[in-house]
């Protein structure tokens, strides 16, 4: 069964076309795609007019390009013109465009293998105006079981360049996320819409649920990105990822609300210490721990997690609620503690 896996928006530059002039709006978007090994894999691309000619009409041609870093050794993938389409090499018999609206170039990979990983080009040409968009596409094997969550430091968003986002996920029992952990973690539901570090030093964020404060409608569930920034002087969140847990993580019962260096010393005193944001979320996805008791943490938030929604527990979704940094001088909150294995 085809499909589409993952939608990156990347901003696009492009000056020219082999078939004439190119006509790109300054915003004009590339994707990337990510593809299971074996699967079949669907890279969107469409004209940028509604009113022109179909592409079953003789004066449109659309052209389908594997691209290399050197062009002269640039693959042809598939080329239509009007009713007549060929495909080549490795591609041969194993790739159609889609057709489902006249305007839709979109090309069908059919039976994915790693030397497919590669950015591709489609051109459309019309007569009148050509168009030109990218698609980048990663073939995938798998994934080591653990849980990617954001994370922003009591700072607030967007306070972090990459060595403190790095640094702020190591303090948190957890590194900072690839890609691939993202695009599983985007899969399995997750939704957000502040955009964070990768390990890779692009900045990304997962959108499952599509709404205009975090990358408009228009594009569909998907990973929206910023592509590289700059880690020294570009400041965002983080997304982190950590892997089950090797200890015990627990709610520490207590008679009264502890303030935060309290919670720090009730942990103490019971042979642990004071839980990691990497620890809750570890034993909710991992062990769907279930607690509707907000606690502190060790970076000062107060968070609690729900395996099992119901009413006054995240009635809507599983997930770990976070209920912010409190004055760590008040009486507020419980406490989660984290006993590692001996």
């Amino acid at each position: 069964m085809m499909s589409l896996l993952c939608i990156t928006v990347i901003a696009l530059t492009l000056a020219g076309s082999a078939f004439g002039q190119v006509t790109i709006p300054p915003f004009q978007l590339t994707v990337k795609v990510y593809a299971e090994l074996g699967a079949n894999v669907t890279l969107p691309c469409g004209s940028l007019s509604s009113n022109g000619p179909s592409f079953g009409n003789v004066g449109m041609r659309v052209k389908w390009t594997k691209v290399a870093e050197d062009e002269s050794l640039n693959e042809d993938v598939l080329l239509s013109m009007g009713f007549h389409k060929k495909s080549y090499g490795s591609f041969e018999g194993r790739v159609f465009l889609e057709e489902i609206e006249n305007n839709d170039a979109s090309l069908t990979l059919t039976d994915m293998s790693m030397e497919d990983t590669g950015k591709y080009r489609c051109e459309i040409i019309n007569g009148m105006v050509d168009t030109m968009q990218e698609v980048s596409l990663e073939v995938l094997i798998g994934f080591t079981e653990g849980v990617v969550f954001p994370y922003h430091p009591n700072l607030g968003r967007y306070n972090m360049n990459f060595n403190v986002a790095t640094q702020a996920c190591l303090d948190q029992d957890a590194e900072v996320a690839t890609p691939e952990q993202l695009h599983e973690a985007w899969k399995g539901g997750l939704d957000w819409c502040n955009a964070g570090w990768l390990s890779d030093g692009t900045v990304q964020y997962p959108i499952n649920n599509p709404r205009e404060l975090c990358g408009g409608t228009n594009n569909g569930p998907g990973i929206r990105t910023y592509g590289r920034r700059n880690k020294t002087v570009n400041y965002y969140d983080v997304f982190c990822y950590t892997s089950a847990l090797k200890g015990r993580f627990y709610w520490l019962v207590q008679p009264d609300r502890l303030t935060f260096d309290e919670a720090v010393q009730a942990c103490v005193d019971d042979g642990a210490e004071i839980a990691k944001v990497g620890h809750i979320f570890a034993a909710w996805k991992v062990e769907n721990y279930d607690r509707c008791d907000a606690g502190w943490l060790a970076d000062g938030s107060i968070r609690y997690p729900i395996s099992r929604p119901r009413k006054n527990c995240s009635p809507e979704e599983a997930a770990v609620r976070l209920l912010g940094f409190p004055d760590k001088s008040q009486k507020s909150h419980g406490v989660y503690c984290y006993r590692a294995e001996q």
